[in-house]
C-alpha cells in the first residue's frame, strides 16, 4: 500500500496524467476504481469542457467537473489532478481549482513548481512535485520549507518517459540519468526533509519493472503509456492506433535543433508518424498560436511569447497538436507523444485487465 498524506492507494501505482485529454475521467475513474491512483490532467481542460457542455467554461470550472465525474466513477477511489508548471497562464487558478474540489493530489512539473503551497491552502490535497534529478528536489524542498511546507511526495521520473522531459538533449542518454542511477539519491533527499515517499515513473512497463523499482527503495510507479493503451483512454482510435503501429526507431526526441520541438523548450518525445510532426519537417504548416496555453510573458509581463506562432522551423505547435491527438480540434494534424517503450505494447486492454496483470505479478506492498 501506498500512503501519501494519509489517504491510502491499495495498489503502489499511479496512473500518469497525460495531457492533453488523454487522461479525463473515465480513465482517472477506473485506473481509481482498481485501486491504483488515477490522476486527471489539466491540460486544455476549458476546451474540452466547453466543446462537451456547447458553451463557454473556464479552466476553474472545467477542472471542478472533471475531478467530480472523475470521483463520481472511481468507487472512492483515489483521484488527482496533473497540473504542467508551463501552463504558466492558468497554472495558479488550476491549482485553486483543484483544491476547492476535493483532489486528491496535484502532481505537477514541466518546470519547478517553486511557489506551489503559496498559492492555496492545500488543506486535505496532497502536493507532488514532478523532477529529473536530486539537485531539482532539494531546491524545491527548500523552497517550500520557507512556506512552512513539505511534498507530501515526489514524482522522480527518468529520460524514458513520455511528453515533455526534464533533461537537456545531450543528458538524456548518460549512464547517470537512467531511473535506477537516479533513484538513490532523490531517496536521500526525501528522507533529509521527512522520508515522503519517492514514485518513480519513465520507462516503467510491467509488474517485473515495479517489483524492481521497490525492491531498490521507491514507494511506488506512475505509470503514462501503458494507460494510454487503455479502452478508458481518451486518445483517439487513431492515436492508439498509432502506439500499436509504432517499432522501436519510430519513437524519437525532439529538441527543437535536430527535429522541430515543443515551445516549452524543453526535450519532447514523439512518434514520428505522427501529422503534424512530419508538417514541421516539412515546414508546411504556418506558424500561428490560436490557443495560447504555453505562452510566456513578454517584457512588459503580458503572456504574448510563443516560439511556435514565430518559427514552424524548429517548434512544432503542441497545444493544437495534442488538442488534435484527443479528437477535440477536427480541422489540426494530431501530434503523438508516448514513451520510449511504446513499441512493446501490442493489444489495447481494459483497465481493469491491466491493473489485474499489474497488480498479480507484485511481489510486495509499500507503504
Amino acid at each position: 500500500m501506498l500512503e501519501i498524506k494519509e489517504k491510502k492507494i491499495a495498489a503502489p501505482i499511479i496512473q500518469g496524467g497525460m495531457g492533453v485529454g488523454v487522461s479525463l475521467a473515465p480513465l482517472a475513474g477506473a485506473v481509481a476504481k482498481e485501486g491504483g491512483a488515477g490522476i486527471i490532467s489539466s491540460a486544455c481542460l476549458d476546451i474540452i469542457a466547453s466543446k462537451r457542455t456547447k458553451r463557454k467554461v473556464g479552466i476553474y470550472e472545467a477542472i471542478c467537473i472533471e475531478i467530480s465525474n472523475a470521483k463520481n466513477m472511481s468507487g472512492g477511489g483515489i483521484i488527482g489532478i496533473n497540473i504542467m508548471f508551463a501552463l504558466a497562464k492558468d497554472f495558479e487558478n488550476s491549482v485553486r481549482a483543484a483544491i476547492d474540489a476535493g483532489a486528491d493530489m496535484i502532481i505537477s512539473g514541466a518546470g519547478l513548481p517553486l511557489n506551489l503551497p503559496k498559492i492555496q491552502n492545500p488543506k486535505n490535497t496532497g502536493l507532488i512535485p514532478i523532477v529529473s534529478s536530486a539537485r531539482a528536489l532539494d531546491l524545491i524542498c527548500k523552497k517550500w520549507e520557507r512556506a512552512g511546507y513539505q511534498p507530501d511526495a515526489v514524482v522522480l521520473e527518468g529520460p524514458l518517459a513520455g511528453g515533455h522531459l526534464g533533461f537537456k538533449m545531450e543528458a538524456i542518454d548518460l549512464e547517470e540519468n537512467i531511473l535506477e542511477n537516479l533513484l538513490g539519491p532523490v531517496k536521500d533527499i526525501a528522507k533529509k526533509y521527512g522520508d515522503f515517499p519517492v514514485i518513480v515513473a519513465g520507462g516503467v512497463f510491467d509488474s517485473g519493472d515495479i517489483n524492481k523499482f521497490l525492491e531498490m527503495g521507491a514507494d511506488g510507479v506512475q505509470m503514462g503509456t501503458r494507460f494510454l493503451a487503455t479502452e478508458e483512454s481518451s486518445a483517439t482510435p487513431e492515436y492508439k492506433q498509432a502506439v500499436l503501429s509504432a517499432k522501436q526507431e519510430d519513437i524519437l526526441v525532439a529538441d527543437g535543433i535536430l527535429y522541430p520541438g515543443s515551445p516549452c523548450g524543453l526535450p519532447f518525445r514523439v512518434i514520428r508518424q505522427s501529422p503534424m510532426f512530419i508538417s514541421s519537417l516539412k515546414q508546411s504548416r504556418a506558424p500561428k498560436c490560436s490557443r495560447g496555453y504555453v505562452l510566456q510573458r513578454d517584457e512588459a509581463g503580458n503572456f504574448t511569447r510563443c516560439s511556435a506562432k514565430e518559427n514552424n522551423k524548429n517548434f512544432f505547435c503542441v497545444c493544437n497538436g495534442l488538442i488534435s491527438s484527443a479528437g477535440y480540434e477536427p480541422n489540426e494534424e494530431p501530434l503523438y507523444t508516448v514513451g520510449a517503450n511504446a513499441y512493446r505494447i501490442n493489444k489495447i486492454l481494459k483497465v481493469k485487465d491491466l491493473m489485474n496483470e499489474l497488480k498479480s505479478g507484485l511481489k510486495q506492498q509499500t507503504r
